[in-house]
């Protein structure tokens, strides 16, 4: 039994201010010495970043459509440990999920699993009134409890006075007022914020001013009392140590740094529990992989951006096509797909990979069903996995793989081309997956790595 306060930082929409609020108030409270753990709803990799910057802990993501409805109590009681209060910053708004499929993957779905009460951001630049309006809309559809309004962009104290005393009308009590002029801007580019991992040392500025920012503007007290309204929840902390763990600690290969900051903590958990010993490797800086490599896995993140300093780093591109070259296991998921390649955007790469990437003008956007179309080191010809697809990129094969021409495709989806590349020890596509939902894939890629 998990008995952890916790709220949910929710919104009508995207854009009213939720990270701003969500990381404010997990830095504030971290600032007056309370263990707090971040949480984020859905497949979101930087928000977490920030997150982390803000509790000095791992953000994780608490995403249904990846794992499963069953997992999200578990996961959270996981990733709670330790903690005194738990912040989950939703997705989109309140009751925005998967396409087609009503609530689910919805922060509101979220909120229900883990019995946490809601706090709304509205964005009121452009409000008065109607705001009880909007408020009581969203307090009467749906199951969740809206326990009080975190009003932002305010104009001044007479408009703050007319918002809380509409939201008093309806019976919601405001809990605090961000100004207008009070935003902690962080830069944004193609694909929203730039992560955290990428400019540090301006993002703990950023997230320490939005601790003074919140600290200032909302009832820290209430928000807490708030959480500790959450009832007890019947839920037993997943861990990702495996049954059978790999014996001799093959080493596996992490790629992280700037360039590949989009990983689940789950992931070297999971591969840690399974038996490797987990070394990470920043490919913008380290000149080789770590001694005794068994395996390498190389996550999402921005290449695009470093592209000449990835192809700069020619004795890394080596050494990742000499364990290509010696069957050993590479996965690659979207970032890592780019970097595989032969060129990106003209810009050399790895070469393990006969094809080239470039940036393209189309947002690729949603969760897959997908299906394996070819055995590999990450899973079995036939698995079947939810994944997410978020990219603005392209990859044009020219024959398969270098190492394998024969090689296969990785996965297979409705309403798409077979999409990836599956040979030898290889697996590259644009699939991310959470791998608490597949937890057989670390131990897969674990034996494999032990193998020969």
């Amino acid at each position: 039994m998990v008995t952890i306060p916790r709220v949910v930082i929710a919104a009508p929409a995207s854009g009213h201010g939720k990270t701003t609020v969500a990381t404010g108030l997990l830095a504030a409270f971290a600032r007056r010495g309370v263990p707090v753990a971040p949480f984020k709803v859905g497949p979101d990799y930087i928000d977490p970043g920030y997150h982390a910057l803000a509790a000095g802990r791992p953000g994780r993501n608490l995403d249904p459509v990846m794992v499963g409805e069953d997992l999200i109590g578990p996961l959270f009681a996981h990733g709670s440990q330790g903690a005194e209060l738990a912040v989950i910053e939703g997705v989109m708004g309140l009751y925005d999920g998967r396409t087609g499929a009503g609530e689910t993957g919805s922060t509101a779905q979220v909120a229900q699993l883990l019995g946490a009460p809601v706090l709304l951001v509205v964005d009121a630049a452009a409000q008065g009134r109607s705001v009880a309006a909007l408020v009581h809309g969203f307090r009467s559809f749906g199951t969740v409890r809206l326990a009080g309004v975190i009003l932002n962009r305010v104009g001044s104290e007479r408009h703050e006075q007319i918002l809380r005393d509409a939201c008093e009308e309806v019976g919601t009590p405001v809990l605090g007022a961000l100004r207008r002029a009070d935003a902690v801007a962080a830069p944004s580019r193609h694909l929203g914020l730039v992560p955290a991992a990428e400019r540090r040392a301006e993002a703990l500025a950023s997230v320490d001013a939005l601790a003074t920012l919140v600290a200032g503007a909302i009832d820290l007290d209430a928000v807490a009392a708030v959480a500790r309204s959450a009832p007890p929840l019947h839920a037993t902390p997943w861990t990702p140590e495996a049954e059978n763990p790999v014996p001799g600690r093959p080493t596996v290969a992490l790629a992280g740094g700037p360039a590949f900051s989009f990983a689940y903590a789950e992931t070297a958990e999971l591969l840690s529990g399974a038996g490797a010993e987990v070394i990470t490797v920043d490919p913008l800086r380290d000149a080789t992989l770590p001694e005794g490599t068994r395996a390498l896995v190389v996550g999402g993140g921005f290449p695009e951006v470093y592209a000449a300093e990835l192809s700069a780093n020619e004795p890394l591109r080596e050494s990742v096509r000499a364990l290509a070259a010696a069957g050993r296991p590479i996965t690659a998921e979207c970032a890592g797909l780019l970097w595989l390649c032969r060129t990106l955007d003209g810009a050399p790469m790895c070469g393990v990979l006969d094809a080239d990437a470039a940036m393209t003008p189309t947002l690729t956007l949603g969760y897959r069903d997908a299906v394996a179309l070819t055995d590999s080191p990450l899973a079995e010809a036939g698995t079947r996995v939810t994944g997410h697809e978020f990219h603005r990129t392209a990859v044009h094969p020219r024959s398969g793989l270098l190492l394998s021409p024969a090689g296969g495709a990785a996965w297979a989806w409705r309403g798409a081309d077979p999409e990836g590349f599956a040979s030898g020890g290889v697996h590259a596509s644009y699939l991310h997956l959470h791998w608490a939902g597949q937890r057989g894939i670390a131990s897969r890629l674990v034996r494999a790595a032990a193998a020969g």
